[in-house]
Parts: structure tokens; sequence; C-alpha cells
């Protein structure tokens, strides 16, 4: 059992919008196909991964480093100790040999990349939907029947003309099946952002809830001063209110926000999860967070972020991660988070889940197929059969 190769492209999902901070005008993904030597059904069996959108490609460390330590790695140091598959853990290490501690950026988006190929061959080979593989191996064989998963879109667009444009595309998620909707703030002036609000709450059902994420945008009195703005309107959280560095900041509008408080999508590491929960001044009732396996060293990595929560009695139905894709969403079913992020709208042809899927009160059962489900969705699928080609 081996890797035969490795095979990554830097994919444009470039468009013509911005959230608070950046425009997402020359954004780009990196995809990555994991080929191996086992055969199921005919076919070698290939695991599809990619890192989250925000971050960029990362080419350069995945071809000068990363992916070369996989190639030149002996069975011992990527098979368990069956022989029977590959092993993540120890795929992980020696992905991560010979890299200082800390730098938790671009170098934990490549890593996550790859993890999320190796989960998905790792899956396949065992003829398993990933979330079951995890729930047998993590979670003593439960697993959730189905996620809470909410609609992220609401960005900022030159074209807009006031807020009919963000009206219609709330209403497209609502009926669609999503009963959470959230949109982008910050990237306006507070009364602004306020009449955008507005007009989203007019348009929802009584049943539906908002939630605002102004990317880090806010110094400390502005975080404030939003924060007591939306308190009248009774929103789902408030996200990232000031640089997701910065504790200090956040535990100040943590300790003056009658607004649940939602962050963790710019953190990278389970060593960073352990400074959020001990700094931060999150409430561990009510704040989500949001960290993305697929930006902050893959799986692996995850799961260690779970143990931090589980020693500091933070309850796993507190995460819900960013990302909008379908690794999330089968360690949402698996490992008994909170639910997942949706992008059915925008990212493509990342964002969204399998073909079809259903979502019935804001929730979504996840498809049996073995893997992550890459196969499931033709649009992500069709790249990658062209990578392979």
């Amino acid at each position: 059992m081996k890797i035969c190769r490795i095979l990554d492209e830097s994919i444009s999902i470039g468009c013509n919008m911005a959230n608070a901070v950046v425009s997402f005008a020359e954004m780009t993904v990196s995809a990555v196909a994991i080929v191996t030597d086992v055969v199921r059904d005919g076919a070698a069996v290939t695991g599809y991964g990619f890192n989250s959108n925000g971050r960029y490609s990362q080419s350069g460390i995945l071809r000068t480093r990363l992916i070369p330590r996989l190639l030149a790695a002996n069975n011992g140091q990527l098979l368990d100790d069956a022989g029977s598959n590959f092993d993540p853990f120890k795929c992980w290490q020696v992905m991560m040999r010979n890299e200082k501690p800390g730098g938790h950026g671009d170098r934990a988006a490549a890593v996550g990349a790859l993890d999320m190929a190796l989960w998905d061959a790792v899956a396949k080979i065992e003829g398993k939907p990933l979330y079951r593989l995890l729930a047998d191996r993590f979670r003593g064989g439960v697993a959730d029947g189905d996620v809470y998963v909410y609609a992220a879109g609401g960005y900022y667009y030159p074209q807009e003309a006031g807020v009919a444009l963000l009206q219609d595309e709330m209403r497209r998620y609502v009926d669609m099946g999503y009963e959470s909707v959230k949109m982008k703030v910050g990237g306006a002036s507070l009364p602004e952002d306020l009449r955008r609000i507005e007009g989203v709450l007019a348009v929802l059902p009584k049943e539906a809830s908002l939630a605002v994420d102004a990317n880090g945008r806010f110094n400390l009195p502005q975080a404030l001063d939003f924060s007591r703005a939306i308190e009248p309107y009774h929103l789902k959280w408030y996200e990232e209110p000031g640089d997701p560095l910065d504790y200090a900041l956040l535990k100040s509008v943590a300790e003056n926000s009658k607004t649940p408080l939602a962050t963790g999508e710019n953190l990278f590491s389970s060593q960073d999860a352990r400074n959020l929960l001990r700094y931060g001044g999150l409430d561990r009732n009510t704040s989500v967070l949001q960290m993305d396996p697929a930006l902050s060293y893959g799986l692996v990595d995850y799961l260690r972020t779970l143990e931090v929560m589980k020693e500091s009695n933070w309850s796993h139905r507190r995460c819900i991660p960013h990302g909008g894709h379908q690794l999330a969403l089968h360690v949402a079913a698996g490992m008994g988070l909170g639910g997942n992020e949706s992008y059915p709208g925008v990212f493509q042809p990342f964002g969204g889940f399998a073909d079809g899927a259903e979502i019935r009160n804001g929730r979504m059962r996840i498809p049996d197929e073995p893997g992550v489900g890459i196969e499931l969705k033709s649009n992500l699928f069709a790249l990658f059969k062209q990578m392979l080609s």
C-alpha cells in the first residue's frame, strides 16, 4: 500500500464581492489529489482535498515541502500498525517534519488541504462515509443523524442598490430550507449597516435568525459601539468584532455584549484555540467557536482542539466550523458538533454540499457515500477529474 502520486492545482474562486476587510476578486484555493495503489471497484482509490476560502492557494509550501515529504516516506511512516490503511496522524507527523512550532499561517492551510485528501482516502479504503468512520473511532459509534447548517452570504457588492439584492439573497436561502442566515457588516458606516440588518430582518420569517460577521474589522471603541447598536435586534451572534488574535479586545466585547459572540475561523492550531479559551473571555454557554479543520492543520489537529475544549469544560456543541465544505459537515455529524456553515451561493465549486442535498428545517442529512463525498458534487468533482486527466 503506497501513495503513487500527489497532484495540486491553484484554482481561482475570484468574484466581485468583499467583506469588511478583503476583496475576493483575486481569491484562490489549493485543490489536491492523492492517488494510491489501493483498488476499489476497479479504480485506484484517490483522496481529494482543498483548503477553505479566504487564505489563498498554497502551491509553494505544498510543492517544496509537504508533498515531497509524503512521497519520500516509507510505509512504516504512513500506514497504521496493521498495514491495512493509511494513518492520517502518522502522515501528519511526516508533513510537519523539520517545521518549527508556531507560525500558524499558510502552512496550516497547506497541511489542511492534504489532510482532507488523506482522510477521504482512508474512509474510502474502509468503505465508510467519513462521519461514520469518525464516530466509530472516536465517539463509540454514535453519529448525529443530521446536522444544523446556516447559510452564509450577505457580502458587499459594487453593483448593490440599497438592500434589495441582499434581501433577495436571504429569501433564496430561506426558500432552500435554511432557518439561519449570516451577513457581512463593518464594510459600511454604522447607520448603513443597521439599515442592511433591518432590511434582512424584514424579509425573514419569524422562526428564522440572523447572524452578523465583522471579519475582524473594528477597533475596541468601534466594536463596542456596534455591539450596543445591534442589541435591539436580538441577533443569533456577532462574529469576529476585532482582530482574531486580540484576546483583550474580544474579552472586553464579551463582557459588554448582550449578543452572543462567535470567532475562531482565523485561528489555525490547537494552541491558538487553547489561548482563545484561556484569554478571550467567551461564554461557554452562548459563544460559538468556528475553527476550520481545512485551514488549521487538518482534522488531525482539529481533534486536538476538541480535546482542548473538553479539558476547558467546553461542549463540542459550541463548535460550528467555518468553511461551508463537506469535510466539516462530516466532522460535525461524526464528532457531535453544533453544526456547520454553508455557502449555497458563493465560492463555487467549493461552496455548498452534494448535488440535490436537502435542507429541512435548517438541518441536513449526510450522504452515506464512502469518503468525504466530493464525487457527489458534480462541479467540484469535474475539477478533480480534470486535474487527473
